[in-house]
């Protein structure tokens, strides 16, 4: 068994993750060079996305993505993406390493485009939808996008003079792309393992979002751990009743925006390479339309983010729809308490004995745990076991030494799914990545003598909202250039939906009143509106600091009391 691997406690899961794991088998792994360091890998991988792609085109005519009445099939996406690649070469010159960005809600194009881009040995950039103005002009900069794919509502937040690179616009240029050449296949551009393939945006911990840069093979690392667990499940459910009927064709439901590791790698990704179909929803979120379109289109699989649940579960006619097809569900992204666990089994009964929860974050490419079935209802405070081939240390966030089970500090994950940096950004990623190319996580949580990993997120500054993490610094930094205010703290407060919503603590200048709605309006005129605080909270006396003159926020949030005595 591997050394970074703790075995299940429960003895048949146990068996089944050895069998899977031998070092004659399909999953065995070696230590190869990875970035100049020695690193766990699973020997049999394909060498990169493309090759993933290539792959699907065996399930030829077969439904890949089904959205708002289009129905494409495998072998449609495959030749779409062919010409797209072709296109992007010979009309925007795009090729290894040029960074293409995509603006848009969840459709086809942005999928089709993502393939084709790193297909080409391109970079794709994942754009977040719901940024302004402001913050798609900061990622559009950032990255140095050559070509900007996006869509009318989107595009329209723009305006003129803010990017010089091209634009296509998928309602009116897309469908041309397509057609570019119906008989090309893919690209065969050199790509190695290492090269950059996508950059996707987090909040991080400071200052603007940095852009995580994911790998082929960080990429295709996810990818072959989620085979391998899908195989386990299989293993530990063992072969069903001779007389069983055969089983539904698999089904996922994806409402996990494009734009983050979910919707993305688990999603687009994960689903081509293993054939599964797929149904996106389009435009906001409705739990009517989603519960109607599981019935009608017989998902098996469901992985809801934030507060998507609690509003099927709350809808006044949710008992009218035909659930029964899901046979799996699960969350990630925000914290999943145990009473929403046991409403998620009562809502999905034929998913509970699939049903999981994980963690992971965009700089470790989505993935370090998978939590499921009878493992989570007998830890349901966890968020599972690290997965094979991936490290994890909990380390003293002073000294940085390793700490023994049952001990609280920061998350240290290490392996193939490390990210190569942050674009362009040699100091955040000398920050984040340690010597190893162990990742800090700025993440706080044990690990138990069982190897399961609990993440106490209350000591993050970093917010978990619905899913997204939530940057305080940079809301601070808008609140502060408002004229009134003479200092502020954003904290993330508990929530039953959202897992946790975003307050604002302000102080205002001497002499000055502060308007809440006028600071509310002030922050969303540069910060996508998730962003901007729900809670907010006015006081006289100056904000509580250390002797870094860092706010105390487990003070302001009255979680201690202020030690600090200023001479």
């Amino acid at each position: 068994m591997l050394p970074n691997f703790h075995p299940s406690e429960i003895p048949h899961h146990a068996q089944a993750e050895r069998e899977l794991l031998a070092s004659d088998g399909p999953f065995a792994v070696a230590e190869e060079d990875v970035l100049g360091v020695p690193t766990p890998v699973f020997q049999e991988r394909k060498a990169s996305l493309r090759e993933l792609l290539a792959g699907s085109a065996a399930f030829g005519d077969a439904e890949f993505m089904v959205y708002d009445g289009r129905r494409i099939t495998f072998a449609e996406h495959h030749q779409m993406v062919a010409s797209v690649a072709k296109a992007l070469r010979e009309k925007f010159a795009v090729g290894r390493g040029d960074r293409v960005a995509i603006l848009a809600a969840n459709c086809p194009e942005w999928v089709i485009t993502w393939w084709a881009t790193v297909s080409l040995g391109a970079v794709a950039v994942g754009l977040n939808g719901w940024w302004v103005r402001d913050e798609i002009v900061y990622g559009l900069e950032d990255s140095g996008a050559k070509v900007l794919v996006g869509d009318q509502k989107r595009l329209a937040r723009l305006k003129a003079g803010d990017t010089e690179i091209p634009v296509v616009v998928i309602e009116d240029d897309f469908e041309v792309l397509t057609r570019y050449d119906q008989g090309v296949g893919l690209p065969e551009d050199p790509i190695d393992e290492d090269d950059p393939a996508c950059i996707l945006y987090t909040s991080g911990t400071t200052g603007r979002p940095k852009g995580a840069v994911n790998t082929h093979r960080n990429i295709v690392a996810v990818n072959r751990i989620q085979v391998w667990h899908g195989l386990r499940l299989m293993k530990i459910q063992g072969p069903a009743p001779a007389d069983a009927p055969p089983p539904p064709p698999r089904c996922m439901l994806v409402t996990a925006p494009l734009f983050h590791v979910s919707g993305l790698y688990a999603g687009a990704v994960t689903l081509l390479a293993g054939g599964v179909k797929t149904v996106w929803l389009k435009g906001r979120f409705d739990p009517a339309e989603t519960m109607a379109t599981i019935e009608r289109e017989r998902v098996t699989s469901w992985a809801p983010m934030g507060n998507m649940l609690h509003r099927c579960m709350d809808h006044p006619d949710a008992g009218r729809y035909d659930l029964s097809s899901i046979t799996q569900c699960g969350s990630g992204g925000a914290p999943v308490s145990p009473k929403v666990q046991a409403q998620m089994r009562a809502f999905f009964p034929n998913a509970r004995r699939q049903m999981g929860l994980g963690y992971g974050l965009t700089e470790n490419t989505g993935l370090a745990t998978i939590h499921f079935g009878p493992e989570l209802e007998a830890h349901p405070h966890s968020v599972g076991r690290v997965m094979p081939t991936i490290g994890c240390e909990i380390r003293d966030p002073d000294t940085g030494r390793a700490l023994e089970a049952g001990n609280e500090g920061e998350i240290f994950l290490s392996g193939a799914l490390v990210m190569r940096e942050y674009h362009g950004k040699p100091e955040a990623t000398a920050e984040a990545i340690r010597e190893g190319r162990w990742l800090r996580t700025g993440d706080w949580g044990s690990l138990d003598e069982a190897g399961y990993l609990y993440v106490n997120s209350r000591r993050r500054d970093l917010i978990l909202r619905a899913g997204e993490n939530v940057n305080p610094v940079e809301i601070e930094q808008r609140i502060e250039a408002h004229p009134d205010v003479a200092e502020v703290a954003v904290v993330g407060i508990d929530h039953p939906e959202l897992g946790q919503e975003v307050k604002a603590v302000v102080v205002p200048h001497k002499g000055a009143s502060l308007d809440h709605e006028e600071l509310s309006t002030w922050v969303g005129e540069t910060l996508a509106y998730y962003k901007v605080p729900s809670q907010w909270e006015t006081r006289s006396e100056l904000l509580p600091r250390n002797a870094a003159g860092k706010v105390l926020k487990d003070v302001v949030l009255g979680e201690s009391e202020n030690a600090f005595v200023e001479e």
